[in-house]
């Protein structure tokens, strides 16, 4: 099983910028691939996006095109979601998981969650 910790929510104003990170208890954690999501008061849990476990590859739900960028440090068994130009339609609680099987944009395919971490965007 995974632990993992985000960090990196608060409160910011629209057009501006977070680093929402994600901290794995394990070294294994280079081997996961790994996804964000988020869920909207009121609203099902959405995904963000997703990187391979190398790091080498990203793919992005089109609401974080262009804005949004995943990254991951293996050696810190961490991965980051740099968010740009902020919406406030961007407010949510941010959950990062580790990916078990299945289609990376499905919720059903990650095992392992942390607890979230929450961004709110002011107009």
């Amino acid at each position: 099983q995974v632990q993992l910790v985000e960090t990196g929510g608060g409160l910011v104003q629209a057009g501006g910028s977070l680093r929402l990170s994600c901290t794995a208890s394990i070294r294994t954690f280079a081997t996961y691939a790994m996804g964000w999501f988020r869920q909207a008061p009121g609203k099902e849990r959405e995904y963000v996006g997703a990187i391979s476990w190398s790091g080498l590859r990203t793919s992005y739900a089109d609401s974080g095109k262009g804005r949004f960028t995943l990254s991951k440090d293996g050696p810190k068994n961490t991965m980051y979601l740099q968010m740009n130009s902020l919406k406030p339609e961007d407010t949510a609680v941010y959950y990062c998981a580790a990916h078990s099987t299945g289609a990376l944009r499905y919720t059903y395919a990650y095992d392992d969650w942390g607890q979230g971490t929450q961004v709110t965007v002011s107009s």
